[in-house]
């Protein structure tokens, strides 16, 4: 039996991994909002810390390392893809934005649990923002198998109007 009869599997397992990737970039800055806005609720916080630290090391970077291993793994075996379009290339990159945007969070992570930080809750509200905006984009591409600048730049905007009315919100920690 040939690699690529199992192609189609590895496809599965890429679009799943991406799931649970994205499920953690979901989840962890809500758990920042909880972490900043009950800072004063000591036990609670301590609750929250061990959600942050699991959510992330065993769910997210798990996770985001397979997606990436088997995104690269499907391009080896179908090298093609490279040369459809510049879709790919596009997915490519925003996939390596939406990888520099987990690894803040692991950042901001750590800052929170050494209660070394200064953003607010409405900062991680509208960080939480990003990785929606970001999937919005690579689910676009893959779909479409085209890169459209006008889809590519009104997502940017609608991202960046969204993200600008939650930071503008009034601060429930204030």
């Amino acid at each position: 039996m040939d690699i690529m009869d199992y192609y189609l599997w590895i496809v599965v397992f890429h679009i799943m991994a991406f799931m649970s990737w994205m499920a953690m970039l979901f989840y962890q800055p809500r758990l920042y909002v909880y972490h900043t806005e009950h800072k004063n609720k000591p036990d609670f916080v301590e609750v929250v810390k061990v959600q942050e630290y699991k959510m992330y090391k065993y769910i997210g970077l798990p996770a985001m390392w397979a997606t990436v291993i088997s995104g690269l793994w499907m391009l080896y075996l179908r090298p093609d893809l490279l040369q459809d379009d510049i879709w790919m290339y596009a997915k490519i990159l925003v996939v390596l934005v939406l990888m520099a945007y987990s690894f803040s969070l692991e950042y901001y992570r750590v800052q929170l649990e050494r209660e070394n930080y200064s953003k607010s809750g409405n900062f991680f509200r509208a960080y939480n923002e990003v990785p929606t905006v970001l999937s919005l984009l690579i689910v676009g591409y893959v779909i479409t198998k085209t890169f459209s600048l006008a889809f590519t730049l009104i997502t940017l905007g609608i991202g960046a109007f969204v993200i600008y009315r939650v930071i503008k919100q009034t601060p429930k920690d204030a």
